[in-house]
């Protein structure tokens, strides 16, 4: 049986990168997770623009964008470890879409 988490062609540059940024994505979904959690148990409340807004309120926004990176990370092992993917600086080369 293959594995397919690390195919043989990835370099080890590749394989640390992308741990990095899972365990990156990881300890935001904790934080906004572990913020949200305390921020309700205490009635914790933040004052934005002379309102109070719960601090559970942040702590689930930081953990909804640590699960959408985490998704996004996803994507891009899927794309890194393609065959064909090397580096390229006209990758960051702005396309017109008309």
């Amino acid at each position: 049986m293959k594995n397919k988490a690390t195919p043989k062609s990835a370099g080890k540059g590749k394989t640390l990168s992308v741990f990095a940024l899972y365990l990156l994505s990881v300890l935001i979904i904790f934080a906004g997770a572990a913020l949200s959690i305390g921020s309700f148990a205490a009635g914790t409340t933040v004052g934005v623009l002379s309102s109070r807004i719960p601090g559970a309120a942040f702590g689930l926004t930081i953990l909804f964008l640590g699960i959408r990176y985490f998704l996004s990370v996803r994507k891009l092992k899927a794309r890194v470890y393609r065959p064909e993917a090397v580096f390229s600086w006209n990758n960051f080369r702005r396309e017109n879409h008309k």
